[in-house]
């Protein structure tokens, strides 16, 4: 079976499964701001959850490009994937970086669905998106190392069994670089004492959460890689973030276009539809074409990264232009609607809140806009 045929067969296992849990599921759990146990577990049990994972672990040992064609499916027939698209991005830190008794011991556990990998957490309240200003730090104490600070806007933590962790190993002052000293750990959060996890109500059904670090001790196994390298660890999980959010964004994109062309063939209004009007027309069909390219481009880094090039500049680009082209979308479907789509039981308003999330994180339009500025483009640096 060539990649193509693949694909087509992975997205037709999404339809499958995505039958199974219509609209009137994600609108009863928005309400509620309940995590999606079912469908995450039947996504876990179809094997889709695992396609990064390598066959001799118990995935289906597929690539980026398979992985973002999950997701995007998923937003595509209406869905949230966000609800589970961490275990692909950070499963590639573990992947590329992980030690081979890591992998043993998690990988095989992971694909079978027996622990869950959905927590990445980076973010701090006073360093937002300078990576290198974090505070957290983890000390080294013998056969382990004892973690302290705090970390915001942490989702899936009460939900899954491990996090991915970047703390401080090394005061920034002593690096040479203010990107050394910084370190990744896969922490079993089953055994975290001294962890505090605290809900933070959002806009939308994002399960996103402040936590705080009171003396949190990691065993030194669960190092990922060296100490005081994990800032480059990081960037690959981000570069494989920034692909598959912008194949969520895209499907959101397509969920739109299509629900706007079928309510502006059917709604009639002074006795045509308004889908003849070329002011309805026109947001619509432009919103399309921005999401073909962004399709494109997202494909393009996806290749790239799953033949180990360069694709930090094709990843910002991609997501920078699908979260565009779907919050172009939203608004195309949301005027096409009027009213309607206000209303919860057409699931406009619902995905329109779900789309904005986008436009800013994860990583913001400017600064995927100064990464194209300083490092493709050549442009003077615009913050130190």
């Amino acid at each position: 079976m060539d990649s193509h045929e693949t694909r087509d067969a992975i997205r037709a296992s999404v339809r499958a499964l995505c039958n199974r849990f219509p609209a009137k599921y994600w609108r009863t759990l928005d309400a509620e701001r309940e995590y999606p146990h079912d469908f995450v577990n039947a996504l876990t049990e179809a094997g889709l959850l695992a396609a990064l994972i390598p066959a001799e672990y118990g995935g289906a040992g597929l690539g980026l490009r398979e992985a973002a064609v999950v997701l995007g499916e998923i937003n595509h027939f209406g869905g949230n994937a966000s609800a589970c698209h961490a275990q692909m991005y950070v499963m590639n830190v573990l992947l590329r970086h992980g030690s081979a008794a890591q992998k043993q011991r998690y990988l095989p556990e992971i694909a079978a669905g027996r622990l869950r990998l959905q927590a990445f957490a980076v973010t701090e309240p006073n360093s937002g998106s300078d990576t290198t200003a974090i505070e957290t730090t983890a000390v080294r104490r013998g056969d382990r190392y004892v973690v302290n600070g705090q970390k915001i806007f942490i989702s899936r933590v009460l939900q899954s069994d491990l996090m991915l962790l970047l703390a401080r190993t090394t005061p920034r002052a002593e690096g040479r670089k203010k990107t050394d000293g910084m370190s990744v750990f896969l922490l079993d959060l089953r055994k975290a004492q001294g962890l505090e996890v605290r809900p933070i109500r959002t806009m939308l059904n994002h399960a996103t959460n402040a936590l705080f670090f009171e003396n949190v001790e990691v065993p030194a196994e669960g190092l990922i890689g060296e100490e005081g390298k994990g800032f480059s660890y990081i960037l690959d999980g981000m570069n494989a973030e920034r692909v598959l959010v912008a194949s969520e964004a895209i499907g959101d994109g397509r969920w739109f276009i299509e629900k706007a062309v079928a309510y502006a063939q059917e709604r009639v209004v002074f006795g045509k539809p308004i889908g003849a009007n070329q002011g309805v027309q026109f947001p619509i069909a432009k919103a399309h074409t921005a999401l073909t390219a962004a399709s494109m481009l997202t494909e393009q880094a996806a290749t790239l990264f799953d033949s180990h090039q360069s694709c930090a500049a094709e990843a910002n680009m991609a997501k920078y232009l699908a979260a565009e082209a779907a919050w172009e979308a939203a608004n195309a479907c949301m005027d096409t609607y009027g009213g309607y789509g206000f209303a919860e039981e057409y699931d406009v308003e619902r995905k329109f809140r779900e789309v904005r999330l986008f436009i800013n994180a994860p990583v913001s339009r400017n600064m995927a806009l100064s990464y194209i500025s300083q490092h493709v483009l050549g442009l003077p640096r615009s913050f130190t």
